[in-house]
């Protein structure tokens, strides 16, 4: 790792204890991990030595890290439906109802949590969308092609033309969502409850962390790990069936 010329997502993606160096400086590592870290420490307008000094710094991981970027492609799509999507199906109505009571109870002395129900809102709805065609669209067909190479058999043509097509679709759909938990976490100041928050309140801001930090986590494994791995398992096809 050359945490000075590879991707931010390239280096979260070979250690992930980076990405709470990155959280800390407010580096996006999942939807912008295509950059640098000096491209984006200075769209940060943050010193990208003091970024580097943190990420050497780190103190050795006892080997405990789960290194995903070994995992076979079929394996890592299971484990983000299993693990993330039910995570979002799960957890999206729980906080969708907190939101509902805080908006009812404290609406009127904290308006902003008018619009940060409805970026909510329209979060849920749409990951319920995004994570469904990932499901019956995308993963299938990474789990085909691990399948054919696997067998030695033929890879079945999709009728999305490339994995690059529906790939990128679900990149631009990160980077909405990513977005809009970012005007959620600067509408919630980080997540801090005002001093006249019930208990309900300090939950719901604390789960809506949670699900900004597993979001982030969901992305990464996709944009930075299953979805570049794939691409390039599609084209070694290809270009086995040139020379064939």
């Amino acid at each position: 790792m050359d945490i000075r010329t590879d991707t931010i997502g390239a280096i979260v993606a070979e250690d992930f204890r980076t990405a709470a160096v990155f959280k800390k400086y407010g580096i996006d590592f999942c939807c912008k991990g295509g950059r640098t870290v000096e491209e984006a420490c200075k769209a940060k307008n943050t010193d990208a030595e003091t970024v580097y000094k943190e990420i050497l710094n780190l103190p050795e991981s006892g080997g405990e890290a789960v290194d995903f970027a070994s995992w076979p492609l079929d394996l890592l799509a299971d484990y983000i439906e299993k693990t993330h999507h039910r995570y979002v199906d799960e957890k999206s109505p729980v906080i969708r109802a907190f939101l509902e009571k805080l908006c009812k109870v404290h609406g009127v002395r904290h308006p902003e949590l008018l619009e940060i129900k409805a970026l909510f809102e329209a979060s849920a709805q749409d990951l319920e969308e995004h994570l469904r065609k990932e499901e019956r669209v995308l993963f299938p067909f990474i789990r085909n092609m691990v399948k054919a190479r696997r067998d030695g058999d033929v890879l079945q043509q999709p009728n999305f033309g490339t994995i690059e097509n529906p790939v990128s679709m679900m990149m631009h759909e990160h980077s909405v969502e990513g977005e809009r938990l970012q005007k959620i976490a600067e509408l919630t100041g980080n997540y801090t409850p005002p001093a006249d928050a019930c208990n309900t309140y300090r939950v719901t801001f604390a789960m809506l962390e949670e699900f900004e930090n597993d979001l982030h986590r969901h992305i990464h494994l996709e944009n930075n790990i299953l979805f570049p791995k794939s691409i390039r398992m599609e084209k070694e096809f290809a270009q086995e069936y040139q020379k064939s």
